[in-house]
């Protein structure tokens, strides 16, 4: 089993642990991985953009002026496409945009997506990461005492309403609860920090 250096919130070396190669040392598959990410922020698509048609526009239930006589071109509603405010064609209108993904594949993207973080040497373990009290800047000082650089994804082994609300102002970072962790954040951060309960979760959930 691979190991991995575990640092304290000062960015010294505490001790060591494994690290499982089902979870961290196979060969990414870059195929299951773009799925992956793509069924991800498809299901993110809200797909409530919606415009009027001709139908339902307010108005235009006359004619605007009489059919011959008046030198104009011939028009049967104001509420017509061509007329300013009027109905459009072809528009979105409400829609699912959700896929599916097996689940054999959504594991295996997401072990791609860590041994391929791993293998950058993108990877740091914390012993342990607690807050006595809400504090961005605090929570700040510990990250930046493990030289991370970038976008971070934080994952923990427990919630906590003090780390959520110490994390939730600081744009680089996203905090997850182990093992509630998935590919398109793993791929999308330039570090995954885990703290030790943290990593046993994704490893023991993903190791299954």
């Amino acid at each position: 089993m691979t190991e991995v250096a575990v640092v304290n919130s000062a960015g010294a070396e505490v001790g060591k642990i494994a690290l499982s190669p089902d979870v961290f040392g196979i060969e990414p598959n870059v195929s299951v991985m773009h799925q992956s990410v793509v069924t991800h922020m498809a299901n993110m698509r809200q797909g409530t953009a919606d415009t009027l048609t001709r139908d339902e526009v307010r108005g235009g239930g006359r004619k605007p002026w009489k059919q011959k006589g008046t030198g104009r071109a011939r028009q049967g509603s104001i509420r017509a496409p061509h007329w300013y405010h009027g109905g459009v064609v072809f528009g979105p209108h409400p829609k699912d945009y959700d896929q599916a993904m097996p689940k054999k594949m959504r594991r295996l993207a997401l072990r791609s997506a860590l041994s391929a973080k791993f293998s950058d040497g993108s990877v740091k373990v914390l012993d342990d990461l607690k807050l006595e009290a809400i504090s961005t800047k605090e929570l700040v000082g510990k990250l930046n005492g493990l030289g991370v650089d970038g976008k971070v994804l934080l994952v923990v082994g427990q919630s906590s309403e003090t780390m959520a609300k110490s994390a939730r102002n600081i744009p680089w970072l996203i905090v997850r609860v182990a093992p509630c962790i998935c590919t398109y954040e793993v791929l999308n951060a330039d570090v995954v920090v885990f703290t030790q309960e943290g990593l046993n979760k994704v490893q023991e959930a993903q190791s299954k």
